[in-house]
């Protein structure tokens, strides 16, 4: 019996000393994070692998930087590929955590290296443009909507642009049947107006001067008007430059927007007016290079006093801002974008110092 007891207990004795040896840490109780993380770290460490994995990561890191800093040399003698790829340049740096994601899956200390090259970049590019640039002051508010030409509901929109507090508000896309709606709907708040082909402006101030802008298109979609706010006159340009599309069998389709935009940029650099205001749906970014024409003469009020990147269009998910208010001879206080209405484009506002 007492041989049989002491064979027990030798056994019970050896199965607690398995037991704590499987669970590794000399003790029944769970691992600590703090320790986990120490060991695999250490495993990290002497991973001989870790540099040799990803290169293919690491390159694909590369080449997402050399895209971003030499945008501008993608040609557009092919598709226009060049300013398809600068109007959705901001979005490039979605690459970046998709590629960490992939890095830290790979468990590659050279991928991870290579990321810091387009996130940098990114960063130089359009990090300026994730902070809040707004100021106080400024003595002229002014906003630009492109209604869709079969906008449900005409009115509506029109209240809420006049509801935004602007001075001077310009529309793109009017439908003539509907602008008698526009008219009906602003007077109340603008006193001056005047429509032009599909473009129109309404202001609380008086204008002269007033007539359409030959942009090369065969028909009216821009125009100019001298303002008279109370610290003084302001020409304003009213512009719906024409569609882009991206279509495979021709890529991105944008001769006859590059053509009108080199026009609206004549006509601007000719303003005998200092003080200029650009409102309108320009169907580009201000990162296009086809734009040159515009946006070498002029500021983005978004860019120099906006918070974030502005985007407006399309509404329902904003992917790029192809609506525009830029000033020459201005100051920028402040810019944003407005209330969804019933059209595929947001509104945007802007408030400068005369």
């Amino acid at each position: 019996m007492g041989g049989v007891q002491g064979k027990a207990v030798s056994e019970g004795s050896g199965m607690a000393q398995a037991y704590m040896t499987d669970t590794g840490n000399g003790s029944s109780g769970p691992e600590r994070p703090g320790s986990r993380l120490l060991r695999r770290l250490g495993d990290l460490r002497h991973d001989r692998g870790i540099w040799r994995r990803g290169i293919l990561l690491a390159l694909c890191a590369v080449l997402l930087t050399l895209l971003m800093i030499f945008h501008a040399q993608i040609p557009n003698a092919i598709g226009n590929l060049g300013s398809l790829t600068e109007t959705f340049l901001p979005w490039l740096g979605l690459g970046v955590p998709l590629l960490l994601a992939a890095a830290l899956l790979r468990r590659s200390a050279t991928a991870l290296l290579a990321l810091v090259l387009p996130a940098v970049v990114w960063l130089n590019l359009f990090g300026g443009l994730l902070t809040d640039k707004a100021g106080p002051g400024g003595n002229l508010t002014v906003a630009t909507h492109n209604v869709k030409a079969d906008n449900a509901d005409p009115r509506g929109t029109a209240r809420e642009l006049a509801d935004s507090g602007a001075d001077v508000v310009a529309l793109q896309e009017l439908k003539a049947s509907e602008v008698p709606s526009y008219e009906n709907a602003l007077s109340g708040t603008y006193k001056y107006h005047s429509v032009q082909g599909t473009v129109g402006l309404w202001s609380k101030y008086p204008m002269t001067g007033t007539g359409p802008v030959d942009i090369k298109m065969g028909w009216t979609r821009a125009m100019r008007s001298t303002v008279a706010t109370p610290v003084g006159d302001v020409a304003v340009y009213v512009a719906h430059l024409p569609s882009v599309r991206v279509k495979v069998d021709a890529g991105f389709t944008a001769g006859q927007r590059d053509d009108s935009a080199d026009a609206l940029g004549e006509a601007i650099a000719r303003e005998p007016v200092g003080k200029v205001v650009l409102l309108g749906d320009l169907n580009g970014t201000m990162n296009d290079r086809a734009l040159n024409a515009v946006t070498s003469q002029m500021r983005s009020t978004q860019g120099a006093a906006g918070d974030g990147f502005g985007f407006s269009w399309p509404a329902s998910f904003p992917m790029a801002r192809i609506d525009q208010i830029m000033v020459k001879g201005i100051t920028p206080v402040s810019s944003w974008a407005l209330p969804e209405t019933g059209s595929d484009h947001l509104p945007i506002a802007a408030r400068v110092e005369i």
